[in-house]
């Protein structure tokens, strides 16, 4: 069975705990008064996103330039086209998670200062109006993007533990790896 290369493995699990530590802080930031810790929360939850949107950008690039292993034999056509499609709804939605939150904040007349150093470009003039719906956008592809992260998970686990076919193994980190 062929496996990612070590670059998408680490790029993978990387941007899965990004992704988790993103939606976390997303979820306990928004219930909090306004303070000094809301903002600083903020502002992370902003950095995370843009890491993880450049992140999400290079391993595209790297699974464009050098495919994915082939799926094993075992698996139906219909698994395998299933399997595709979650996989490109994955990345639509870690590219529009961040870049809708991306110009939800500047729709709201914020800027977005990477790690408190690099003011990013502002691709859109602060629109109030835009504001909320930018929002409810921003929580309904945050919502999507769980959902698919959940069922990416349970059909590993699936693969895993009733099929015994390898698929988790080729994303596996080396030490996790028992192949």
């Amino acid at each position: 069975m062929q496996r990612y290369s070590t670059t998408s493995i680490v790029l993978h699990w990387l941007i899965a705990l990004l992704i988790v530590a993103t939606f976390a802080m997303g979820w306990y930031m928004t219930d909090l008064k306004i303070s000094p810790t809301k903002l600083k929360l903020y502002s992370w939850h902003k950095w995370l996103g843009v890491s993880i949107f450049g992140l999400v950008a290079l391993r595209l690039l790297i699974r464009l330039i050098k495919g994915a292993p082939a799926y094993p034999d075992t698996m139906q056509t219909w698994e395998k086209q299933l399997a595709n499609a979650m996989h490109g709804m994955l990345y639509v939605l870690m590219i529009t998670v961040p870049l809708s939150g991306y110009l939800y904040t500047y729709a709201a007349g914020f800027p977005v200062v990477y790690l408190g150093l690099i003011e990013l470009p502002a691709f859109i003039d602060p629109h109030p109006e835009w504001k909320e719906g930018l929002k409810e956008l921003h929580e309904m592809l945050t919502t999507g993007m769980l959902i698919l992260v959940g069922l990416h998970f349970a059909a590993a686990l699936k693969h895993h533990l009733i099929n015994k076919d390898g698929i988790l193994q080729r994303m596996l980190p080396a030490p996790f790896n028992k192949e």
